[in-house]
């Protein structure tokens, strides 16, 4: 069965839809989907009762109702309940190429904060002022100028990239590294990784 962010699992009390909202770019692109599956097999779901597992961290209460008053209104079901897709504690990427990637096509300005439990690739700057938390790797596609904190949740093994690294805060798992004195500043691509403890910063090497 292919998974496309959406699974709809029949049972004896009616219907288990499982949402991975990663995998949707906000909560309208997800309702598209999930009413084009639905309406496939309207007539089976009156009177059903709909379980719906998914990441409740990320859906706000305004969009909880809307999502019910659509089934009710739409596929006339019986009742709609919640179940919460716990995150495990102990999930965390471990090591630096494989887990769910989110692109930014633009330069993360001063006050903006962008977190993603999955590796984050931007194609522009950080600018001072500017943090981004990833839960895997980060790789930035111009200047690091703000704080950047890779592997959190405790993933020594994640990287941190980009073609001009003077970040105010640099951080990968549980370590922490200062900004480079101005006069370090290279002209090549740095990657930033933990060795024996500490956070290391080299030239770019096509296998590392």
């Amino acid at each position: 069965m292919k998974d496309d962010g959406i699974i709809i699992k029949g049972n004896k009390d009616g219907l288990n839809i499982i949402i991975d909202f990663y995998k949707f770019k906000d909560f309208e692109d997800m309702l598209v989907s999930l009413n084009e599956k639905l309406s496939k097999g309207r007539q089976f779901y009156k009177g059903a009762v709909i379980r719906i597992s998914t990441q409740m961290k990320l859906v706000n209460d305004k969009n909880r109702m809307k999502l019910k008053d659509i089934l009710f209104d739409n596929f006339m079901i019986k009742d709609c309940i919640y179940e919460d897709i716990a995150e495990e504690k102990n999930k965390i990427f471990s090591g630096i190429y494989e887990g769910k990637t989110k692109f930014i096509s633009k330069t993360i300005r001063g006050g903006q904060v962008i977190n993603y439990p999955g590796n984050i690739v931007i194609m522009g700057d950080v600018n001072n002022g500017a943090e981004i938390h990833a839960g895997g790797n980060v790789v930035v596609f111009g200047s690091i100028k703000g704080h950047v904190y890779a592997g959190v949740g405790g993933n020594n093994k994640a990287i941190i990239a980009g073609f001009k690294l003077t970040p105010e805060i640099l951080k990968i798992g549980d370590v922490i590294a200062r900004a480079p004195d101005e006069d370090e500043i290279p002209l090549y691509p740095e990657i930033a990784k933990i060795v024996e403890g500490f956070i290391v910063v080299e030239p770019y090497k096509q296998n590392i």
